[in-house]
């Protein structure tokens, strides 16, 4: 239990309880039950640091461990100020672009420009456009609208604090469905400590279909953008 304490403790001495989504969801129905939902995820996670007591089950309890202190690492980015939404798309655009050719990108952005989508990149290269398009999708997109102020109210009572430790399961959840749906994106995550922040940036992910950027095609890439933008 060591390990969960810390991070409930981590959490409430930052601050950081609940991620509101406060310009994403606003309806106090759909407020509530994102809290019930965190209360059940974290009332769960802890039930299953009882597995730490049979051996049968101590990977599950050391698969935890290792999510709780990767989760408060990349929290740490957040307090520091770092922007990890951007960065977790320049890294994902990176990934889609890196062996692209200058005429594929040349292709890419005039199909974008098409579609009134302006990318201002200084140069045609992999990184560089990575670059433009990342900042691009960063402001364009209600993606900022999803990253809450991660400054909610100190928790009075157990069950907020366990309602806190259920955004641990969640980033855990996203984190194991990113692994499954795009594994060179959640390796390059990985090696940056960003994968358990990964749900931040999941629902715009899922409504634009980027899982599929790493088969489509350069207009398939185009329609991505687009849909993450618009």
């Amino acid at each position: 239990m060591y390990y969960s304490n810390e991070v409930i403790s981590y959490l409430q001495a930052n601050r950081i309880l609940v991620l509101k989504l406060d310009h994403a969801v606003s309806a106090v129905g759909q407020q509530i039950t994102n809290q019930v939902e965190n209360l059940g995820n974290g009332a769960t996670r802890l039930l299953y640091y009882t597995s730490c007591f049979t051996d049968e089950y101590n990977d599950i309890c050391q698969q935890q461990k290792t999510e709780d202190l990767r989760f408060k690492k990349a929290v740490s980015r957040i307090i520091q100020h770092d922007d990890v939404v951007y960065e977790m798309l320049r890294i994902y655009f990176e990934e889609i672009f890196k062996y692209k050719t200058h005429d594929q990108l040349e292709h890419i952005k005039k199909a974008l420009m098409a579609v009134n989508v302006h990318i201002a990149a200084s140069s045609l290269t992999g990184a560089g456009y990575a670059l433009a398009v990342a900042t691009s999708v960063r402001i364009g997109s209600n993606i900022s609208m999803q990253l809450s102020t991660l400054t909610g109210r100190a928790a009075s009572t157990v069950a907020a604090a366990v309602a806190a430790y259920g955004l641990v399961q969640k980033a855990a959840d996203s984190a194991h469905r990113l692994h499954v749906q795009y594994p060179a994106y959640y390796s390059a995550l990985y090696i940056l400590q960003l994968e358990m922040m990964y749900f931040l940036i999941e629902p715009v992910f899922e409504r634009a279909g980027a899982h599929e950027a790493q088969w489509s095609s350069d207009s398939g890439i185009v329609n991505i953008i687009t849909r993450m933008i618009q």
